[in-house]
């Protein structure tokens, strides 16, 4: 079979729509009011599932650079999974903005490197302000207090 070749925008718009779909579809069940997803399965009953990681590594796309897309996002999924257990569909939603943000930038005629950069930094800055925030909760009181602070 002959290689399928795209470039510049038709590339990343292919790609762009695969990171939409699978995270549109792993988006709906985002929250306490989460819904569910059907999942056709090659042989036997579908699947129902609320899970992220379980929706976004069924997704085939059948356009093949959607999939390309998609299975980006499937892989920030399964990473996401395998270091935190949970947490899933959050980072789906995460990638599809930044990935949405970062490809208008792109257009635009930045600097895809430079953007990259932008984003790690992002990212330090925010994990830094995570790690002042936080503190230790040894015991019962520890929490109860955790809780007040934060309501009040």
């Amino acid at each position: 079979m002959a290689k399928q070749v795209k470039f510049s925008e038709d590339a990343r718009g292919a790609m762009l729509k695969g990171v939409d779909k699978l995270a549109d579809t792993v988006k709906a069940t985002l929250g306490p009011k989460g819904r569910n997803v059907v999942l056709e399965q090659s042989a036997g009953n579908p699947t129902i599932t609320n899970d992220g990681v379980t929706i976004a590594k069924a997704i085939e796309l059948p356009d093949h650079f959607e999939n390309m897309g998609a299975k980006l996002v499937s892989e920030v999924a399964s990473k996401t999974n395998d270091v935190a257990g949970d947490g899933t569909t959050t980072a789906t939603v995460l990638t599809q903005a930044i990935v949405n943000e970062g490809m208008k930038n792109v257009t635009a005629g930045a600097n895809p490197v430079g953007i990259r950069r932008g984003i790690e930094k992002a990212t330090k800055a925010a994990v830094d302000g995570l790690h002042k925030m936080s503190h230790d909760v040894k015991t019962k009181d520890d929490i109860a207090q955790s809780i007040f602070n934060f309501i009040s």
